[in-house]
C-alpha cells in the first residue's frame, strides 16, 4: 500500500472526482473542451496533489501540495457555480456538489493543520 492510500482525504478526493465526472457527463457538447474539461482536470488535481505531496520528505512540502489541492477544490466550486448559472446542472445537483466540496475542504484543512504542527 502506498502512503497516500492511507489517507481518508485521498479516498474522499477520488470519490469527489468521480462525482464531478458523473455530473459533467451530460454537459452540452460545445462545452466539452471548456467547462467540462476544466472541472474534470481541477477535480483530478485534488487527489493528485495529495498523492504527490505524500511522497515528499518534509511535512512543509506535503503541506504546500495540500494547499494546492485546496485551490483546485475551490476551482471546481467556482466552475460548478458557473455551470449552475448556465443551467448545465440543477440547483439540487449544485447543492450536492457544494456539500461534498465543503466536507472535502474541511478534511484538507485538517490535514494541513496536522502537517503544520
Amino acid at each position: 500500500m502506498f502512503q497516500f492510500e492511507k489517507f481518508d482525504v485521498w479516498h474522499r478526493a477520488t470519490a469527489f472526482a468521480s462525482q464531478v465526472y458523473a455530473l459533467t457527463a451530460d454537459f452540452p457538447s460545445d462545452g466539452r473542451f471548456g467547462l467540462t474539461s476544466q472541472m474534470r482536470r481541477a477535480a483530478i488535481s485534488i487527489s493528485s496533489n495529495i498523492t504527490e505531496g505524500s511522497s515528499r520528505t518534509s511535512d512543509a512540502d506535503f503541506s504546500r501540495f495540500v494547499q494546492i489541492a485546496y485551490g483546485s477544490l475551490m476551482e471546481v466550486v467556482s466552475q460548478a457555480a458557473i455551470a449552475n448559472k448556465q443551467t448545465f446542472i440543477s440547483d439540487d445537483a449544485y447543492a450536492e456538489l457544494y456539500q461534498s466540496a465543503d466536507e472535502l475542504g474541511r478534511m484538507l484543512s485538517g490535514l494541513k493543520s496536522r502537517l503544520s504542527k
